[in-house]
């Protein structure tokens, strides 16, 4: 009896939501040639709400008008450095108040914004900007050493091309730069003309994958798409009122952060309270002190937040719902009931995909649905290749089984590709199951699963990545670009790079299997300073296994699947070394076994 009854209100509780759902579905994708775009919405927003907050950061608040007025001031120092239309702009900063400044001044201008990962640093840094055809780079005063220290390989010309905007308020502009903050008084805060003629085809940004190979891609983002992602996921996620406050902490860099988090409130008039980084010991305090009853999340954070000690504030806080991806089954339940959150909307997706899901009915453990056509097929992880049957078509796999994901290429989902053609051409698999249909290749392992009553609309779970790319601090590692920067050890024939799991941690920690002349006289220090010098910090592998050869198929490519399994559990690794770098520390040490015991445990701090 009382398994029917909590049927019945489930079915009720679907229905209402459903109400929702009916005006997301009214979003039309605006054609190639309409003059829409990311800055005219955010005009738009400006005249409905000129005098609601905007912006929350570091003490300071803006309202929609007082922003507007300085994007525009700004807009126009970026027009008298040479900054045009068509042009591309690459983005270098922490998340702040001028991060998003930047942004909305380069879109204003009808510029494309190349948001780089502000991790990166020498060979990552320049390939990026040169990926997306930047000639020109704004700076934050934060990062300004690390593009100094590649200015001779980015080729551009110095002064004009260099765009520089303080922080601190301690330090002063480089005499290769131009100061945007100082160059801005006395400018026009009118809106700029050509803004409203920019349309919806037109590049709006370029964000950065690892793939499976290589260095990270410059992926597409045209201003429709931009469009799209922000307000159907604000409207289906976060129902985005203008009462409404996001608490912002992910990297804006980042496709979450920037469309159904930073986009989707400030199209629909919401405010943001922005974080340069998340901090789970002032989350509470700031949630309250804030007043924001939204959070855009990766799953890391509601993990580390489950994990802290019980905090004062949050009893009776005022988040109300969130909107994310990558919250694992096993942190769900326990997040949504310690915290008291009544909506959690999960989405799936990618920068240059063409299919997305989200969780819209708000139902438990589930990436949601998707109104794209898409399709599960039969994959062997073994030798990385999809499965097709006699007549050479992709073979769909049963529901609850985990499959390939592959989503229809059609001109309402659209594949907009990469920078790099050949890239872009991996990713489309042919004849999936017909001649000549086409269909973009997510590398991404999904099962459908029940979720009870969703008026028969199929929903999915997230099971894993697929080939040579895993997720750590809520970052995409490829493997093959790591690999590419530890060969440079001169101590190092081989490097086999793949991720391991962690007990208590997101995602799969980076390991490295090296192939060595002599484990016993390895330099770790010199191998600490390579790591630290040339990858970003969630890059760096967390262990080391030291082997005389590394083992390889018969056309040459590096095993992992062993050595995955294998993992750093030392009952298992043989006579091979074992090296680990624990949190915070500065180099790699043997891995002893009470360190051991505290990985096995969840308690190593990572």
């Amino acid at each position: 009896m009382l398994e029917r009854i909590r049927k019945i209100k489930e079915v009720a509780r679907v229905f209402g939501e459903m109400r929702h759902l009916l005006p997301a579905l009214n979003f039309k994708m605006p054609a190639h040639t309409e003059t829409v775009s990311v800055a005219g919405a955010f005009e738009d927003t400006v005249a409905d709400h000129p005098e609601r907050i905007m912006l929350i950061f570091e003490g300071q608040e803006w309202t929609y008008s007082e922003f507007n007025d300085s994007a525009n001031r700004f807009a126009r120092v970026l027009q008298a450095r040479g900054v045009k239309r068509g042009d591309s702009v690459a983005l270098l900063m922490e998340n702040r108040a001028e991060f998003i400044l930047s942004l909305l001044a380069t879109l204003k201008v009808g510029a494309s914004c190349a948001l780089i990962n502000n991790s990166l640093t020498g060979a990552g840094l320049v390939h990026c900007v040169q990926a997306a055809g930047a000639n020109h780079i704004i700076v934050g005063d934060e990062r300004t050493s690390v593009i100094d220290a590649s200015r001779e390989a980015l080729a551009l010309s110095d002064f004009g091309s260099y765009l520089w905007c303080s922080d601190s308020g301690t330090s002063t502009c480089p005499d290769w730069c131009v100061d945007l903050k100082a160059e801005m008084a006395g400018q026009s805060a009118e809106n700029i003309p050509i803004t409203r003629e920019i349309t919806a085809g037109e590049v709006a940004f370029y964000i950065y994958t690892s793939g499976t190979t290589g260095l990270p891609k410059a992926a597409i983002m045209l201003h429709r798409k931009a469009l799209a992602a922000s307000t159907v996921l604000g409207r289906l996620g976060f129902r985005v009122k203008p009462s409404d406050r996001l608490y912002l902490c992910l990297p804006v860099y980042h496709i979450t952060g920037l469309g159904p988090g930073l986009l989707a409130f400030i199209l629909s008039g919401g405010s943001v309270f922005l974080r340069r980084q998340f901090s789970a010991s002032k989350f509470w305090s700031e949630v309250q002190q804030f007043k924001t009853n939204s959070f855009i999340y990766v799953g890391e954070l509601c993990r580390y937040l489950n994990q802290q000690p019980e905090h004062p504030q949050e009893k009776n806080n005022p988040l109300e719902k969130m909107l994310g991806n990558g919250l694992r089954p096993d942190v769900w339940d326990a997040f949504k009931a310690r915290f008291k959150v009544a909506r959690i909307c999960e989405i799936y997706g990618s920068s240059e995909g063409n299919v997305s899901f989200a969780n819209f009915f708000n139902k438990d453990k589930t990436i949601g649905a998707t109104f794209a056509k898409v399709a599960l097929v039969a994959y062997d992880q073994e030798n990385e290749e999809i499965l097709r049957d006699d007549e050479g078509h992709c073979i769909e796999v049963a529901a609850g089984t985990p499959g390939l994901l592959l989503g229809e290429i059609t001109t309402d989902y659209a594949f907009d590709g990469y920078t790099n053609k050949d890239a872009t051409g991996k990713k489309v698999v042919q004849n999936v199951f017909k001649a000549g249909d086409q269909w973009f290749d997510t590398g991404d392992l999904i099962r459908e699963i029940d979720v009870g009553f969703a008026f028969g609309i199929r929903h999915f779970q997230f099971v894993d990545r697929t080939g040579d790319t895993f997720r750590w601090r809520s970052e995409n590692v490829s493997t093959n670009e790591v690999a590419e920067v530890l060969n440079q050890h001169p101590q190092i024939h081989l490097s086999n790079v793949y991720g391991v799991e962690v007990p208590g941690c997101e995602g799969k920690a980076g390991m490295v299997a090296l192939a060595v002349e002599s484990p016993d006289t390895f330099d770790v220090a010199g191998f600490s300073r390579l790591v630290d010098t040339e990858l970003p910090a969630y890059a760096r592998p967390v262990f080391i296994r030291l082997q005389g050869a590394l083992e390889t198929t018969g056309t040459f490519k590096l095993v992992k699947t062993e050595l995955r399994e294998q993992s750093f559990h030392l009952d298992q690794v043989g006579q091979d070394a074992i090296y680990v770098r624990p949190p915070k520390a500065e180099s790699y040490q043997r891995l002893d076994d009470s360190f051991y015991q505290s990985l096995c445990s969840g308690t190593a701090g990572y």
